[in-house]
Parts: structure tokens; sequence; C-alpha cells
């Protein structure tokens, strides 16, 4: 099953009309058989040197100490894009936010998408896309993930699972720790 589709009078990016042929994720991405091999090598190719995985569902790590901070966070957005950023931005950046208040200095994420039947690739890849530029901005690696693919109308275009994992350098930032009025010094 091919993933291009013909769009008749759908509402391009800019929200003019058009006819097109626009690359879509397709539910045959979610078989686990060749689209699937072929999607999750694709975001593997987008991730580029911030993914360290060798394309599985776990990873095997070594770590420069014993104490570790870890965390896990779930990411919906409507509008996927707004502003400076899009979800994929804001789930790296809450991930590495999570350790940071940790007093952990991040080190690696796992990365799970859940996709809905029909969302443009050009836009899949785009979020992925920012992902990569906001792990490399953050200095943690991708190392695992999974993909799902559900289908039209059973989830809100992409949700995002992270983990993360960074090693204990300083007490934690604690939210019992601040006090109304009190200014940040640091």
């Amino acid at each position: 099953m091919s993933s291009l589709v013909t769009l008749t009078a759908g509402r391009d990016s800019s929200g003019g009309y058009q006819n097109a042929q626009v690359e879509t994720v397709v539910l045959d991405h979610g078989t686990g058989a060749k689209l699937s091999r072929l999607l999750v090598e694709r975001i593997a190719e987008t991730l580029g040197d911030t993914y360290l995985g060798a394309m599985e569902d776990s990873a095997l790590l070594e770590l420069p100490t014993q104490r570790i901070a870890f965390t896990t966070d779930s990411f919906v957005a409507t509008p996927l894009f707004f502003g400076n950023g899009d979800i994929g931005k804001i789930a790296v950046c809450g991930t590495v936010n999570d350790l940071a208040v940790s007093g952990a200095r991040p080190l690696y994420i796992t990365l799970s998408l859940i996709i809905e039947a029909g969302l443009p690739m050009a836009d899949l890849l785009k979020i992925i896309g920012s992902v990569r530029d906001t792990a490399r901005a953050a200095g943690v690696k991708i190392v695992a993930g999974d993909t799902k693919v559900v289908g039209k109308g059973e989830a809100d275009q992409i949700f995002i699972n992270t983990a993360g994992v960074g090693v204990i350098e300083r007490p934690p930032v604690s939210i019992r720790h601040v006090h109304a009025g009190q200014k940040n010094h640091s």
C-alpha cells in the first residue's frame, strides 16, 4: 500500500485549497512489516547524530555514576505547530527540564510516537527534525523508541511519549523550597 494519497479540494498548510499528491502516514506503517521499517528508517535518518539506538525498543547504556534521575512524560498539542515551536520541541524540552530540576545532567531520552493515519509525512518529519535539533541543543541522545500507527479519528494527529535519564550532579530544585515572592538568584 502506498503512503501517497490524492487530496481533492483539501486545505494546504497555508489554509488554501489545492489538489495535490501528499505523502501521509497510513495504517500499514504500523503493521511491523515493510512500511513500518521504512517509517522507522526515515525517522532515524531525520534524527541523524542525535539517535544512538540500534532501531530497537530498548537500549543498553553506560552511565558514569550510580546515582541517576529518571523521568517519563507524554505530550499532546493542538495545533502541532505554534509560535517558535512544535510538539517535538516541547517533548524534548519537557523531558530535559524534568531531569534538570531533579539535579541531573540529562544524557539520554527515548522517543515513542502514536501517529494517526493521515498525518502528512512532511509534518511528521518536521516534528522529528525539531526533536533532533532540540536534543542536539540540549546535549542529549535519543537511544530507543517505538512507533505505533492508529486509525483516523483514534488520535489527534500525533502523541509523543518520552523517558529520560540523567546523572545527578547537584541538589534538586524542589517546589517545596519555593515561596511566594521569592526571587531566583542563580
